[in-house]
């Protein structure tokens, strides 16, 4: 092996290990930042730093394969439900878990859309939200509803009711899924 080869290992090892943390910092509900992230990973914050511009790009990285696949995330919940509304709700409560398992991470991405440090960010929402409406036709009445429901399903309106209304996770999860089901239902 010639030492640049293993210099190219020696770096993905580093690469992979400041992933990793960052994975690892993001499932445990930790501290999500670029420093806590370095020391995690046994690295400086300079190295982490020269390998990932900033903690978008990481977290972007660290947590692309992490989001199941909706069939996944929905399949067995709504096996069998043809009631919308009743489809919307499990959906949508299923999002809302799955959004606060990484909510850090989730809230790093979501401020660097709104601040436009970021090109954009995962829309989780609309594939649920197309899951959860199967049984309906598409048409102008399915793509208000899909609208409706994108304000609805969002970490954005979770985050609202946790930090502004100062809900605990269960009762903003419950808020988000009885608005959700009153939306589908208005069809």
């Amino acid at each position: 092996m010639t030492s640049s080869t293993g210099r190219v290992r020696q770096k993905e090892r580093t690469r992979r290990a400041i992933v990793d943390a960052a994975r690892e910092l993001v499932e445990s509900g930790g501290e999500v930042t670029m420093p806590a992230v370095a020391a995690h990973a046994g690295v400086s914050e300079a190295t982490a730093y020269r390998y990932f511009p900033d903690l978008v790009t990481l977290l972007r990285d660290a947590v692309q394969d992490t989001w199941p696949a909706v069939e996944d995330l929905l399949g067995a919940e709504l096996a069998g439900v043809e009631d919308v509304p009743e489809r919307v709700a499990r959906a949508t409560r299923a999002f809302c878990v799955r959004t606060l398992r990484q909510e850090r991470a989730v809230r790093v991405l979501v401020a660097a859309s709104l601040t436009g440090a970021s090109e954009g960010r995962p829309a989780h929402r609309f594939e649920v939200i197309e899951y959860a409406l199967a049984p309906v036709p598409a048409g102008p009445e399915r793509e208000e509803l899909v609208h409706s429901l994108a304000v609805v399903i969002s970490a954005e309106s979770l985050f609202t009711l946790l930090d502004l209304c100062g809900l605990d996770p269960e009762a903003a999860t419950a808020s988000l899924v009885g608005t959700a089901r009153r939306c589908a239902a208005r069809r």
